[in-house]
């Protein structure tokens, strides 16, 4: 097993898709952790306000797009809301 790497995020900001539970949520919790400002984004609003919250309380900084990704719509509206909060997308 491969020994696990420490790795710094600092000044990213990532967009992580279906992070309001399961995957995407951990997802999510380890990029802030490591770090980086995180667009929570997924279908429920209940669910992404909600781990931003988790983000907030552990002293990250995240933002909750309600999106569905399979909407060209919504994902433009991702994309701008994303630059329009943190003025650049890395991850």
């Amino acid at each position: 097993m491969a020994a696990e790497q420490s790795t710094s995020l600092a000044g990213q900001v990532a967009i992580v898709t279906g992070s309001g539970r399961g995957i995407g949520r951990a997802i999510a919790l380890a990029y802030a952790n490591a770090g980086a400002e995180v667009v929570v984004t997924a279908r429920s609003q209940d669910q992404i306000d909600s781990v931003c919250g988790e983000i907030g309380a552990a002293g990250g900084t995240a933002i909750a797009v309600r999106a569905d990704v399979t909407n060209r719509a919504d994902v433009v509206a991702l994309i701008a809301q994303t630059l329009e909060a943190f003025g650049l997308l890395d991850i």
